[in-house]
């Protein structure tokens, strides 16, 4: 009986031993499987409709800059992956379905298109979910929660300049340039247009400026010349907008066709040569952005980029730099890509650097400023950079 009993002992030992061995096993193998699994970035893009000239070349640079970063290893060992879906000109269904199909195929983070309004669809889909929501380059204060909410809205973030700081900067080049009058017109299209121009008039009062006149117009409102009109009857050092689309190549041209060669100054969304008009051939304006495209940007590897890319607006350096800063939250993170655990890491960030420049957020602002910009002048068609400014302060609107 004894001896029935012992080997019964050993049995069971042996057994138990066995189960142990096998569980850490499972265990390490579900470890190892979860450490190379890889991350997943999902990108609902706008490929031909208004925002194509802003996403496709912020999409083709973080391809790029996403298979360097995997030719190093990847990120903690796990290799990076972009799903992308093209929102058909950010048609609301289109864009909701976008982003219910790159979640479904397993996305860990939710990139969007460069305006808060046409990424709302898709936003409102990743956050639901828990998942982080990222623009490239949204410009406004309203990737966050002052537009989806305090809990949702802390996983909305963009890597594009926050419009007050973008205004900012551009005041405190004006004054810097000895322009002391200026007379704005504000495309009332969307939130990023109207708030640039509004911290500008701020920043630009704070620092001495006279604002001279002030006039309006809209995208399809075929407005656009008679606010030119109006502002060419008022004497001023330059005139400042921000503006895009076709409404941009007619206020430009709108006061050169008049015989008004006084300096135009745009923000971001005016950057490139690709929209200008041969007659009249546009001179003396300007516009400030993340990057130059015309070979002079002085960081090197922005110049290859945009090479390689063939970069229409020096916008495309906001896609890589969005994925840098993706990259450093997950490591900050230990390695994860819970939506929570990523934005309490970028709300920490201070001067956090990327390849377009040093980032900053905040618990209140989700969209980046202390950016340093390039100041690009169109002269006869021709771009080059002619300077450097950092806003000293985001004026509140």
């Amino acid at each position: 009986m004894r001896m029935r009993g012992a080997k019964r002992w050993r049995v069971a030992a042996t057994l138990l031993v066995a189960a142990v061995a096998f569980a850490a096993l499972a265990a390490a193998s579900s470890t190892t499987s979860a450490a190379t699994k890889p991350i997943v970035i999902g990108w609902a893009y706008d490929s031909k409709g208004n925002m194509a000239p802003f996403d496709g070349p912020a999409l083709a640079a973080a391809r790029i800059h996403v298979q360097q970063i995997n030719s190093r290893g990847g990120v903690n060992g796990r290799r990076i992956r972009i799903d992308t879906c093209d929102t058909n000109n950010n048609e609301p269904t289109r864009a909701k379905t976008c982003a219910r199909n790159l979640l479904a195929k397993g996305a860990d983070i939710i990139f969007v298109t460069c305006d808060v309004d046409f990424a709302t669809p898709v936003v409102q889909e990743a956050i639901n979910r828990g998942k982080l929501a990222i623009a490239p380059c949204i410009g406004t204060d309203q990737m966050g929660p002052k537009r989806f909410g305090q809990a949702k809205g802390r996983l909305a973030f963009s890597f594009g300049n926050v419009a007050q700081d973008e205004g900012s900067a551009m005041a405190e080049y004006a004054i810097r340039r000895g322009w002391r009058t200026a007379a704005t017109g504000t495309n009332t299209l969307l939130v990023y247009f109207k708030n640039v121009v509004t911290a500008f008039e701020k920043r630009y009062t704070q620092l001495g400026g006279r604002i001279v006149a002030r006039e309006s117009y809209q995208t399809g409102a075929n407005n656009v010349q008679t606010a030119v009109n109006r502002l060419n009857q008022r004497s001023a050092a330059v005139y400042v907008t921000s503006t895009a689309f076709g409404e941009l190549p007619a206020f430009v041209s709108g006061f050169r066709s008049l015989g008004n060669q006084t300096p135009v100054l745009n923000s971001w969304a005016g950057d490139g040569t690709y929209w200008v008009t041969q007659t009249p051939q546009i001179t003396n304006y300007y516009a400030v952005t993340y990057a130059s495209i015309f070979g002079d940007d002085p960081n090197a590897a922005v110049r290859r980029l945009a090479i390689q890319v063939k970069a229409g607006t020096g916008g495309f350096v906001a896609g890589p730099a969005a994925i840098d800063g993706v990259v450093t939250a997950i490591k900050r993170a230990r390695g994860s890509t819970n939506g929570s655990a990523l934005a309490t890491q970028l709300e920490r960030f201070k001067k956090v650097p990327t390849i377009s420049g040093k980032v900053s957020f905040s618990r209140s602002l989700h969209t980046v400023f202390g950016r340093q910009y390039r100041v690009i002048q169109v002269h006869n068609n021709r771009g080059r950079r002619v300077g450097l400014v950092t806003a000293k302060g985001v004026p509140k609107i």
